[in-house]
C-alpha cells in the first residue's frame, strides 16, 4: 500500500514537498516549526509529514494574492475560462493519481475518490461556460435621456476553508467561481487531508505558469485552526467561504460579521427521506442504504433518519436489515468494499458515544452497531453501519453525528411526515420516494420540506454541480456550485449614465441655481 502510495504521490508532483503555504510555484515554509502528520485512516500508517503555516507566512500569502489581484481582475473572463478549462485537462489526466490519493488519505471508497476529482472537472466545465454568462441588468430610468444597468464585479481574495470529507471537490466548486469571477483565492485546508491539497495546488499552479499567470492567483495555507482565523479576521479578505461543522460555522460568521465582511457557510445536516406508503421500496432502498453508509455518513448530505409510513415500515425495515447484512467494509482501495474507516479516532470515540446516548433515551437498535476489530481494521478507524428505531424529538437525533448512523421514525399522514423532517435545527437536503404526485408536489411545495436540496425518488446525497448547493437554518444560508452561486464571488454595482445636455433629478427634485 505504502509503496502503491508512493508512487501516486510521486505521479502527482508532491513527494518532495513539505510546504506550510504556497502562492503558485513558489513553495515556502521559511519560519514553520510546527508540524501536522497526515495519516491515512485506511491502516493508521503516517503518509507525510507538513509543517504549518506562521503568521509570517501568511502575510506572504496576502501580499502576493493581493498583487495578483490587480493582474487577474483585468484579464477578460473568458480567457479566465480558458485557463479554467485547462485545468479541468490537467484533472482528467491526473484522476486515477488524485482520487487514489482522496480515498487513502480520508478514507472514501475508491469509486467516491475517483466522484470527486470528476465533480472538480465538472465545475471547471461549468465555470467555462460561465465565463461568457456574467450577466447584469439594464434597468429603464425614470430620468429622460437616462440609461442604468447593472454590473459585477470581483471581490478580490476569497478565503476558502473546506472540510476532510470532501477534501478537493468543495474547494474547487469555490476556486472555480471565484477565478472566473475575477478573484483571486487562499485555501486552508483541513487538517487531516493537506495532501490532497497539495497535489491540487501542484496541478493548478502549473497550468498558471504555462499561462503566464503571476504567482498568487491561487494560494495555499496549511495548518490548524489558528490558520484559519488568520483568514477569518483580515479585512483583506472580503469574502470567507467555509465548509464544516455549524459550530466552527457559528464561529466564522461572528468573525466575518464583526469586520462586516461576507461569508458563504455550509455546515451541518440532518437529513432525512421520507418512505411513502406510495413509494417504489426497492428503489426506495437503493438511495436510503447509499445516503446513510456512502463515505462512511462522513457527508454533510449523509442519510441521518427514515421517516416511513406505518404501513410499510415492518416490510421496509425487514429490506434494510438484510441489505445492512450484505455490506462489505475494509480497506477503500477494494472497489469490492462498500464502506471504509471514518477519518480518525475522534470520530469513531464520537460514533460510540452517539449510540450510547441513543440506547440512554429508549433508542432500539435493529441493526447493532460497534468498531470493527482484526488485520484489516488495524487503524482501529472502522465501524459497523448501525440502524435504530426512535423518536425524533431524541436530543441525539436533533444532533448531527458524522457516522452512518440510521434512525427510524413511524408516521401515519404526509404533514405529520413533513412536520417530523423539518423538525431538526438543520436544513440542507432532504427526499420524498412516492409515486404519487400530489404528495411529491406538497412535498416540494412552500408548506413542505424546509431545506436548500429537497428530492423526490432520489437519496439526499450526490447532489449535481448544475444546481445551487446549500441550505438552510443551522446548515448556514450558503449557496455554491450552480445555478447563480457565482453571484456570491462578486459585489453588484447599480450605474446611471446621464447622456443629455441637463441634469435632472431624481423624484422629480428641483434644484435650480
Amino acid at each position: 500500500m505504502q509503496n502503491n502510495i508512493s508512487t501516486v504521490l510521486k505521479n502527482l508532483g508532491i513527494l518532495d514537498l513539505n510546504p506550510a503555504f504556497s502562492t503558485g510555484n513558489n513553495w515556502g515554509a521559511l519560519t514553520a516549526a510546527i508540524t501536522i502528520d497526515s495519516v491515512s485512516p485506511v491502516d493508521g500508517k503516517k503518509i507525510a509529514r507538513v509543517q504549518v503555516a506562521t503568521a509570517e507566512d501568511y502575510e506572504t500569502v496576502i501580499k502576493k494574492a493581493s498583487a495578483a489581484f490587480l493582474f487577474w481582475r483585468n484579464l477578460p473572463a473568458p480567457k479566465r475560462g480558458d485557463i479554467i478549462r485547462q485545468f479541468a485537462e490537467a484533472l482528467r489526466k491526473n484522476k486515477e493519481d488524485l482520487g487514489t490519493l482522496v480515498s487513502y488519505e480520508m478514507g472514501k471508497s475508491l469509486q467516491e475518490g475517483f466522484g470527486e476529482v470528476q465533480e472538480m472537472i465538472d465545475i471547471c466545465d461549468f465555470a467555462v461556460g460561465l465565463s461568457r454568462q456574467l450577466y447584469g441588468l439594464t434597468m429603464h430610468s425614470e430620468r429622460p435621456s437616462h440609461r442604468m444597468y447593472e454590473q459585477w464585479h470581483p471581490l478580490g481574495i476569497v478565503g476558502i476553508i473546506s472540510a476532510f470529507n470532501f477534501p478537493v471537490a468543495v474547494w474547487s466548486w469555490n476556486a472555480a467561481l471565484a477565478w472566473v469571477c475575477g478573484n483571486v483565492c487562499i485555501w486552508k485546508p483541513s487538517e487531516k487531508t493537506p495532501l490532497t491539497a497539495i497535489a491540487c495546488q501542484h496541478i493548478i499552479a502549473a497550468v498558471f505558469k504555462a499561462n503566464g499567470v503571476p504567482e498568487g492567483v491561487s494560494n495555499l495555507i496549511t495548518g490548524d485552526k489558528e490558520v484559519g482565523e488568520l483568514m477569518t479576521n483580515d479585512t483583506r479578505v472580503p469574502l470567507i467561504s467555509a465548509t464544516g461543522s455549524t459550530r466552527m460555522g457559528k464561529a466564522v460568521a461572528v468573525a466575518v460579521g464583526a469586520r462586516l465582511g461576507k461569508s458563504l457557510l455550509e455546515l451541518g445536516g440532518n437529513n432525512a427521506i421520507i418512505i411513502s406508503e406510495h413509494a417504489d421500496l426497492d428503489m426506495s432502498l437503493i438511495g436510503a442504504v447509499f445516503g446513510a453508509v456512502g463515505t462512511a455518513g462522513q457527508r454533510c448530505t449523509s442519510t441521518r433518519r427514515l421517516i416511513i409510513h406505518e404501513s410499510v415500515y415492518d416490510v421496509f425495515t425487514a429490506k434494510l436489515i438484510k441489505a445492512y447484512g450484505q455490506l462489505r467494509i475494509g480497506d477503500p482501495l477494494d472497489q469490492h468494499n462498500h464502506v471504509g474507516p471514518l477519518i480518525d479516532k475522534a470520530a469513531v470515540n464520537a460514533y460510540l458515544d452517539s449510540i450510547e446516548k441513543c440506547k440512554a433515551e429508549g433508542g432500539k437498535f435493529v441493526v447493532e452497531g460497534g468498531l470493527l476489530a482484526g488485520p484489516q481494521y488495524a487503524s482501529g478507524c472502522y465501524v459497523k453501519p448501525c440502524i435504530a428505531a426512535v423518536k425524533n424529538d431524541y436530543q441525539i437525533v436533533q444532533h448531527e453525528t458524522f457516522a452512518p448512523i440510521l434512525y427510524l421514525i413511524k408516521y401515519k399522514t404526509l404533514d405529520e411526515a413533513i412536520a417530523l423532517q423539518n423538525g431538526v435545527p438543520q436544513g440542507l437536503s432532504a427526499a420524498i420516494m412516492t409515486l404519487n404526485l400530489r404528495e411529491a408536489e406538497q412535498f416540494l411545495s412552500a408548506s413542505g420540506a424546509d431545506c436548500g436540496i429537497a428530492n423526490v425518488n432520489i437519496g439526499t446525497s450526490g447532489a449535481e454541480i448544475g444546481g445551487a448547493f446549500g441550505g438552510e437554518k443551522e446548515t448556514g444560508g450558503g449557496r455554491e456550485s450552480g445555478s447563480d452561486a457565482w453571484k456570491a464571488y462578486m459585489r453588484r454595482q447599480t450605474n446611471t449614465i446621464n447622456y443629455s445636455n441637463t441634469l435632472p433629478l431624481a423624484q422629480g427634485i428641483k434644484f435650480d441655481l
